[in-house]
């Protein structure tokens, strides 16, 4: 009997069952998805967490205020304010104790055009000696220029209703009063500007602004130069202007034409530029008070050129973006300086379309920033109503600016 014998396999040893990492994964390097959706609802989290905070919650933790009373002169006011490195502070009544307003660079500079308007650089220079601040107002309506609104806020009123009251009035700052309990008189607690809020925003929403991705171009914060420019009409200079509706300098502007681009239009910088359009410098309100607060009245026959030559050395310099920089590069940048206005200027993306690098393009300013975050007042809401929205925290202010 024949056998055949077949090779046998070795039993295989059993393998052990694998048990399951108990490591937890790394987190994801990858950016989160960009959508309008994660857009919305980042400022939708921003504005519910400005609901929940009072005007107090935005105090720096250290902070000096400024007060002026009205029957201060402008030039010990002005050196007041320089001296102090502000740019503003809220006015008193001392007859009647009560608060009277705020002093503005923009209220220097529509003086300043006043004296240049009715007055020779002597009578000026004489004059600003004894003018007092309680006459401001009307010269601003011998100038025919808008008065500032008299509205304020209680400390203790929301964040996010002192904004609407911002954008309402397109007013940078806001004063924040309360009540001596015991004498009943007005008592000036702080001013809430657009900058310190943007920062609180910045710098607790951290999350929120991380989805902030879409750029400014598409999100339209900001004035950018039309293309479609209104008809040229040799009566009216302004349709001359290739980067309508923003008012532009060059070099060899003479300063006084730009002092009353200021007053005129209501802004407090114009962006410098060459012959190309290309930025090169910006022009201030302050740049202004500089010369003034110098006594060189007569300073403002000269270019922009030599005034720049006595500009402060601790100048920040221009802030410029480009259209496709998100805002939430924006707010992350309000976080880390202090930032008032953005030139906005051609970038590679333009340069690519024929544009040329540098150029004028736009400006974002603090309050279409703000404008944006917020998000617009309804429709028909009136600054009385805004005023008017609760009584609690409201402080009823008297129709009265400065008398």
């Amino acid at each position: 009997m024949n056998t055949t014998l077949l090779p046998c396999a070795a039993p295989s040893p059993k393998t052990p069952k694998r048990r399951g990492s108990t490591r937890r994964r790394a987190p994801s390097h990858l950016p989160p998805v960009q959508s309008q959706e994660t857009h919305d609802a980042a400022l939708h989290a921003i504005r519910n967490l400005l609901k929940g905070r009072t005007s107090y919650d935005a105090f720096p933790v250290s902070f000096r205020l400024i007060v002026l009373d009205t029957k201060l002169n402008v030039k010990k006011a002005l050196q007041c304010l320089l001296l102090n490195g502000v740019v503003s502070a809220p006015l008193w009544n001392s007859e009647k104790s009560k608060f009277a307003g705020m002093l503005t660079v923009l209220d220097i500079i529509h003086l300043i055009q006043y004296y240049y308007d009715t007055a020779n650089y002597e009578a000026a220079a004489a004059d600003v000696e004894t003018f007092r601040l309680e006459s401001i107002r009307d010269i601003e309506k011998s100038l025919g220029v808008a008065t500032p609104p008299m509205l304020a806020e209680h400390p203790n009123s929301t964040l996010y209703k002192a904004a609407r009251v911002l954008i309402q009035t397109h007013a940078r700052r806001l004063p924040l009063l309360d009540y001596d309990t015991e004498t009943g008189h007005e008592v000036i607690v702080s001013v809430l500007t657009q900058y310190r809020l943007l920062k609180f925003i910045s710098i607790n929403c951290t999350r929120e602004i991380q989805q902030l991705h879409l750029s400014l171009r598409k999100l339209k914060i900001g004035t950018y130069v039309s293309s479609n420019p209104p008809p040229q009409n040799p009566e009216n200079p302004e349709t001359q202007n290739p980067y309508y509706p923003i008012a532009t300098a060059t070099l060899d502007t003479p300063v006084f034409d730009v002092v009353h681009m200021f007053s005129e239009r209501a802004i407090s910088a114009v962006p410098i530029i060459d012959q190309d359009g290309v930025v090169v410098n910006l022009y201030e309100t302050v740049d202004v008070i500089t010369l003034v607060r110098l006594g060189a009245y007569q300073s403002l026959d000269l270019t922009i050129s030599e005034a720049l030559n006595q500009r402060s050395p601790d100048f920040p310099g221009v802030v410029i973006c480009t259209a496709g920089d998100s805002l939430g590069t924006l707010l992350e940048l309000i976080k880390k300086r202090r930032v008032h206005r953005l030139v906005v200027v051609e970038g590679d993306e333009e340069e690519k379309k024929g544009g040329k690098k540098g150029r004028l393009l736009g400006i974002i300013t603090l309050s279409d920033v703000l404008r944006y975050v917020i998000g617009e007042v309804g429709i028909g809401e009136s600054v009385e109503e805004i005023a008017a929205l609760s009584t609690a925290s409201c402080t009823p202010l008297s129709p009265d600016i400065i008398s």
